[in-house]
């Protein structure tokens, strides 16, 4: 590799070391399966303190592109995607190769961008995404767009997808798996995963259910698409959200035809008091850790919300985030409270991959049955050997041990968006920033004058992905960015907010 530590800079070794090392990885010098010197080696090679080695290598490792294998060493798992290869992928410069089959490799970027830069694309056709207001395909036209450093909310880190404990888990379900396991099943979900998905809640979210009450389904996308069917079927036309509230969310919801009155959110949620003057019967929320503002919901509004619904109202939980705090404990999940007037839906999405699509949902009593039937009729119910591997995979302990690993890494990831924009967005005011996978800035009347969307698409041109806080908010709100940072390297973090910097200082 022709490593000069001469050229390493004072006090910046291990920085300079896993550059170098990125390096060969992304040009083929140590190719996927290598296996690198121990550390103690290295160390007494280039002449330097054992940790200048460590760091490298964790920093490597934590990029996803290193694995250790104990007595196996540290072997190179992922590369980059070299410029050329890129050409052919328009979805995202970089991407795994690895040996290891893996259903998320090719929806996550994989290594950090100033391994391989991809070719800058002409501002144009980047800015596509922003020229119009976002329609229903919004966020496929946004995947698709090439950037160096992807910071949009709504992804964890990819890399960290326990590979091997999964395929051990899968062997393990096909080895005793009897014939007729693999016919139709049950639409509600197999009563392994349902009897799973309980356990989990139950030492998690603080949520007493019997497996039978739990629902599997394909994620929350379509656990919104149910409820908004169902909600239709009863003489329900409109569902509340909040304001500002995942888009996402409301295109689904919209797509079955419920209206979504907007609803302020404040420091400490969604304002009950409006709740009730929308007249709406039924609300979404989001109130674990509400995206995107990342509040959390308030004892007192919690209360408020409690005699709201004890006068009919019915609340539907996206608890997409709970598992993911930082700085303080988690809250109680609506659910534990009131089973009777919670449609509560939760996924893996955001603790092992999106590409999974496995979600569930737990009904009240009033709208089991009509849930199910939805689910009946949309798919004859999910795929169910993901659901056998997804549930030896939680009841073994697993997924629990990747939680802590993930906590850990993103929070270190958080840390460095929150030191980055303090230093390139000193006008910038960050929220929710306690748990989730990424914090919400806004701008006082002071700091940036102009839209929000321009902003994104200005940091997209020159390689950056962001989303607008105004393609969130219904109601008029101050320009703003949603950035996530689970699925990137303090490096990437650190640069891709200087580009924003860059960007509003430019402006």
């Amino acid at each position: 590799m022709q490593l000069r530590i001469e050229d390493a800079p004072a006090g910046g070794r291990s920085v300079w070391l896993a550059r170098e090392l990125r390096r060969a990885i992304a040009d083929g010098r140590l190719p996927v399966g290598s296996r690198l010197p121990a550390t103690r080696v290295l160390a007494a090679d280039l002449r330097v303190s054992r940790g200048v080695i460590t760091e490298a290598y964790r920093r490597l490792t934590e990029d996803g592109q290193l694995a250790g294998r104990g007595r196996g060493g540290t072997v190179v798992v992922a590369a980059p995607m070299t410029t050329a290869a890129a050409k052919g992928a328009a979805s995202t410069p970089y991407t795994h190769r690895t040996a290891a089959p893996a259903a998320a490799a090719s929806a996550t970027p994989a290594a950090t961008a100033t391994a391989v830069p991809a070719a800058a694309p002409s501002a144009a056709p980047l800015a596509a995404p922003f020229a119009a207001p976002p329609g229903p395909e919004i966020f496929d036209e946004l995947r698709a767009a090439p950037a160096r450093i992807d910071l949009s909310p709504g992804v964890p880190d990819l890399s960290a997808f326990p590979r091997t404990a999964w395929l051990r888990a899968e062997r393990s379900v096909l080895a005793g798996l009897a014939s007729t396991e693999l016919g139709y099943g049950d639409p509600r979900g197999t009563p392994a995963l349902r009897l799973a998905v309980a356990n989990w809640l139950a030492r998690n979210r603080g949520i007493r259910a019997d497996p039978d009450e739990v629902l599997i389904v394909a994620g929350t996308a379509q656990a919104l698409g149910l409820i908004a069917q169902v909600l239709h079927h009863d003489g329900i036309p409109e569902i509340a959200v909040e304001d500002p509230g995942s888009l996402g969310a409301r295109q689904h919801l919209r797509h079955w035809q419920p209206a979504t009155p907007p609803v302020p959110v404040d420091e400490d949620g969604i304002r009950v008091d409006a709740l009730r003057s929308s007249g709406a019967r039924a609300v979404l929320l989001t109130p674990a850790h509400q995206f995107p503002t990342g509040v959390v919901l308030g004892g007192g509004r919690r209360r408020e919300l409690m005699r709201w619904a004890a006068d009919g109202g019915l609340i539907v939980e996206d608890d997409y985030d709970a598992e993911h705090r930082y700085d303080r404990a988690p809250v109680p999940a609506l659910r534990s409270l009131l089973p009777e007037q919670v449609c509560y839906a939760g996924s893996v999405s955001k603790l092992l991959a999106p590409a999974l699509r496995v979600g569930w949902l737990l009904p009240p009593p009033k709208y089991r049955n009509a849930l199910v039937d939805a689910k009946r009729f949309a798919d004859l119910g999910n795929a169910a050997l993901p659901q056998l591997v997804l549930a030896r995979l939680m009841e073994s302990g697993e997924l629990e041990r990747g939680l802590r690993l993930l906590r850990r890494r993103h929070r270190r990831r958080r840390d460095a968006m929150i030191a980055a924009i303090r230093d390139r967005l000193p006008d910038a005011t960050v929220h929710g920033a306690a748990a989730g996978l990424h914090l919400m800035v806004t701008f006082g009347p002071d700091g940036y004058r102009g839209s929000d969307t321009d902003l994104a698409a200005a940091a997209l041109a020159r390689g950056v992905k962001v989303q607008p806080l105004s393609w969130h908010s219904q109601r008029p709100s101050p320009p703003g960015l949603v950035l996530g940072y689970a699925a990137r390297t303090p490096d990437e973090i650190t640069e891709g907010v200087a580009v924003v910097g860059k960007v509003l200082s430019s402006g």
